[in-house]
């Protein structure tokens, strides 16, 4: 795939969400909510359950719904380093279901152990 990367970052997938995706560990928590939202546009519900903090994952993410969501973009509109090991990113994820338009407008804790981001939770 060397198509730019759905997450936003003007960078192609490869070169981008792609190596997270493939095992690397993600640098911070905003790449972290970056590579989550991509995996979301593909369909990675293993890897978004991989990188959910195991005290609030849950069984299953149940991707594949009909019709499938079709993802518009990203912004981030605040990250910040909230201790040597936590961090908040704020978001703006937009996408059409069935031909309507929906914004999910998070906050979202994340939370660094082993060397590893985990996605907590969210508020919206």
């Amino acid at each position: 795939m060397s198509e730019t990367c759905p997450c936003g970052r003007p960078l192609p997938y490869a070169s981008c969400c792609g190596l997270w995706h493939g095992g690397a560990p993600a640098p911070d928590a905003e790449t972290l909510m970056r590579s989550r939202y991509s995996a979301y546009v593909l369909g990675l519900e293993d890897y978004l359950l991989a990188t959910w903090h195991a005290t609030t994952r849950p069984a299953d993410l149940q991707l594949a719904t009909t019709p499938p969501p079709r993802w518009l973009g990203l912004t981030v509109k605040r990250y910040d380093s909230t201790g040597t090991d936590t961090a908040v990113v704020e978001f703006i994820a937009r996408h059409k279901i069935g031909g309507r338009a929906e914004r999910l407008h998070e906050i979202s804790r994340f939370v660094r152990e082993d060397g590893r981001w985990y996605y907590l939770d969210g508020a919206a």
